[in-house]
């Protein structure tokens, strides 16, 4: 069963057929102006659009201002039946939804980008990761060493602090110098041991002398397990250097802590 549609913009007649107005609840495309109008409301009756039929309107709202009328005639309409002249248009309808199959497609890859992204926020933060949940350890350790990576306690500078500090003369050795100081971690977990710079100034707090001090200087004969332990949280390590001041006139110091 073959229906007719008439566009209502241009005024251009189709051939439709029932499952082709069905398939998209009756939207089709004009083939000649490209508007999408419903199908079903512009059906039109084979004898009514029928050439000769009465009262057919000659012209046409223009596209522009509701004010105005085009002079453009409109196409006529092949007679319903009339294989001889059925040259009316076929009209474009609308593109189908997307199928099941293209939906799963695309909501897999969004889970994947998710859990691509997801890995990139615990590998940069690996380490907090790590101090957080300890039975992550292993795993991520297995990670960094498939990745080349390193698996390090947190090193948070901002959560440390030189709690207290001096320098003075070693009394038994002339030109010998001692260094007291404690560090303490502030933060809630453990972190690195920290970098130490030393420096020692004249009268004018200029420096004469710069030391940079690692943890395995100022913790001398500590095992590699309680380097790699570091400074659990809230807790204080207490160190005791002494140097060879010698041709060095220092009479004050600056020392701040970082990681390298």
């Amino acid at each position: 069963m073959t229906l007719t549609t008439r566009c209502p913009s241009c005024g251009t007649a189709f051939r439709v057929q029932p499952t082709q107005l069905s398939a998209r609840g009756g939207k089709v495309r004009c083939g000649r102006c490209a508007s999408v109008f419903d199908g079903v409301a512009a059906l039109v009756a084979e004898a009514a659009a029928a050439p000769g039929a009465a009262n057919a309107p000659e012209t046409e709202p223009s596209p522009q201002l509701a004010l105005f009328e085009s002079t453009r005639k409109l196409p006529p309409l092949a007679a319903a039946g009339d294989a001889a002249n059925e040259d009316a248009p076929v009209a474009d309808f609308l593109d189908e939804e997307p199928r099941a199959g293209r939906r799963i497609v695309w909501a897999l890859a969004a889970l994947l980008a998710l859990a691509v992204l997801a890995a990139q926020a615990v590998l940069h933060f690996r380490d907090e990761v790590a101090v957080l949940l300890p039975e992550s350890r292993a795993r991520l350790a297995a990670a960094c060493a498939a990745l080349g990576c390193e698996l390090r306690l947190p090193r948070r500078p901002k959560l440390m602090a030189i709690e207290s500090s001096d320098l003075q003369a070693d009394g038994r050795r002339d030109s010998v110098i001692v260094l007291n100081a404690v560090v303490r971690n502030q933060a809630q977990f453990a972190q690195e041991y920290p970098a130490l710079e030393l420096t020692l100034t004249d009268e004018r707090d200029e420096a004469l002398a710069r030391r940079v001090l690692m943890p395995a200087d100022y913790l001398a004969g500590a095992s590699a397990e309680r380097l790699a332990q570091g400074i659990g949280p809230g807790a204080d390590v207490a160190l005791r250097m002494h140097f060879d001041a010698s041709g060095v006139r220092a009479v004050g110091y600056r020392m701040y802590l970082f990681f390298p």
